[in-house]
């Protein structure tokens, strides 16, 4: 007897991911409210409940906004230049096997040393706090993102730039239509990496000597162990952090849709 034909899965929906996501989120609250505003379990003085950190976020309204503003000031040229430093002399290095002799292991002593640790440096020798840590910040970033664009371009198929070449594709089309677009999933990779670790950055910068920031607001709050204040931040940068990879996500998939699983 013959069997019939497998007909290909439907893709699931992205809808029911971020329900379940979102389902997620909601338990969390609901038991994190069941530990302070109901059963009082947690130390009402470190665990303020989710009524009292409603209200210090309403009051906070202003302050908080402002730290938002000033963060995304200082993140967003940092990952633009990071990002384009990174994916400019990854191209460079992954494309050039002179380079990458002489430079990776340059790349691979210096990446450990955590950025952070050059705050003070970058205090004391640039003009202003700002572009410290503009610097810091794009100095953190760009060690993943050159890192995984030279791995995306080494190891790219070989077989995929002869043919280009056999159809005299060369230069910069070269570049930009065959090694690149190869390269961009490990190149999203990277930057994955480095926008998760720009949030670590960006929040230690802000303590160590800004007048704003989302970190500058919890820090300065907990100093005075105003701990709904200080809750009422951290959600706001949670926050910040859940709608950017959100949007991050979304511009992967566009760009890399010719890798999406069915």
């Amino acid at each position: 007897m013959k069997q019939k034909p497998a007909f290909p899965k439907e893709p699931k929906k992205e809808g029911g991911n971020h329900l379940g996501a979102a389902g997620i989120f909601i338990g969390l609250f609901a038991a994190y409210s069941l530990l302070t505003d109901v059963s009082r379990t947690l130390d009402p003085f470190l665990f303020p409940g989710l009524v009292k950190v409603s209200k210090a976020m309403v009051r906070s309204a202003p302050l908080l906004f402002r730290g938002f503003t000033s963060s995304l000031l200082l993140l967003l040229p940092s990952l633009l230049i990071a990002f384009a430093a990174g994916i400019g002399l990854g191209s460079f290095i992954g494309l050039n096997k002179r380079a990458r002799d002489l430079l990776m292991p340059l790349f691979r002593a210096l990446n450990p040393i955590p950025s952070i640790m050059l705050i003070p440096y970058a205090i004391a020798i640039l003009p202003t706090f700002r572009i410290a840590s503009i610097a810091i910040i794009s100095i953190g970033v760009f060690w993943p993102v050159v890192r995984s664009t030279v791995n995306g371009i080494t190891y790219l198929e070989p077989r995929w730039i002869d043919n280009a070449r056999c159809l005299n594709i060369r230069g910069a089309k070269l570049l930009f239509r065959i090694i690149l677009p190869g390269a961009m999933p490990q190149i999203f990779t990277g930057i994955e990496s480095g926008l998760i670790l720009s949030f670590v950055i960006l929040t230690v910068a802000e303590i160590f000597g800004a007048r704003a920031g989302l970190g500058y607001f919890v820090q300065y709050y907990a100093d005075f162990a105003e701990y709904d204040r200080v809750m009422a931040g951290m959600f706001v940068l949670s926050l910040t952090v859940v709608v950017i990879m959100f949007i991050f996500d979304r511009v992967r998939r566009r760009v890399l849709h010719w890798t999406a699983k069915r």
